[in-house]
């Protein structure tokens, strides 16, 4: 399963922002961002002036690295957001909330993405009452996303029941914070997501 290995923290300093890649470290001083504002590599002390095929990819990578997708498989998504009825840059977004890494992220069950990834790669989630390891399984409506029943019994589910309560999760999504269990309401739209990128830019990428 490919995946990105390195060091996050360094995504973040390409980008100079943070994009939220380690959960709650991020609003910390132990943030790399807090630490060191350059990007990493070699420093150079002339500016470059940033084209607009530049900011584009900027906008993909952000997109990419947010929610911890490939460039071969994020090509999947926008070429499937292309097929789609309506706007591609908010099918795109959807596509990329539907999965289910992202989902287990925003019902709170993960600090980030990346442990949701972890999570769901680990077999300590189901989906509609089945195990799945897959992080990139698109979800539905009406799907609904719990833990498999011997994951209830780590330290990491107890921890996690406690810290629950104070999580606050995405209209399109309901919790049972007692069961533990989380349902799909409907698609997300432009206005629950509040995305950190310009999709506008990432179909202005892809469409030269």
């Amino acid at each position: 399963m490919a995946r990105y290995t390195g060091p996050v923290c360094r995504l973040c300093r390409r980008q100079g922002e943070k994009l939220m890649l380690k959960g709650e470290r991020c609003t910390t001083r132990n943030c790399a961002l807090e630490r060191r504002h350059l990007p990493p590599g070699q420093q150079r002390p002339r500016r470059r002036k940033v084209s607009d095929r530049g900011l584009q990819l900027r906008e993909k990578q952000k997109a990419r690295h947010t929610y911890g997708v490939l460039e071969r498989q994020f090509r999947r998504h926008f070429a499937e957001a292309q097929k789609r009825l309506g706007i591609t840059g908010e099918n795109l977004l959807q596509i990329l909330e539907m999965r289910l890494d992202n989902v287990v992220y925003r019902l709170g069950f993960a600090d980030s993405r990346r442990q949701a990834r972890q999570l769901v790669c680990h077999g300590h989630v189901t989906l509609n009452g089945r195990k799945t390891d897959i992080p990139s399984c698109a979800v539905k409506d009406g799907d609904v996303i719990s833990w498999e029943e011997k994951s209830t019994n780590t330290e990491y589910y107890k921890r996690v029941v406690e810290l629950i309560q104070d999580k606050i999760v995405p209209s399109w999504l309901s919790l049972d914070r007692d069961k533990l269990s989380g349902q799909v309401l409907a698609s997300p739209s432009r206005s629950d997501i509040d995305p950190t990128f310009d999709e506008k830019a990432i179909v202005e990428y892809y469409s030269r």
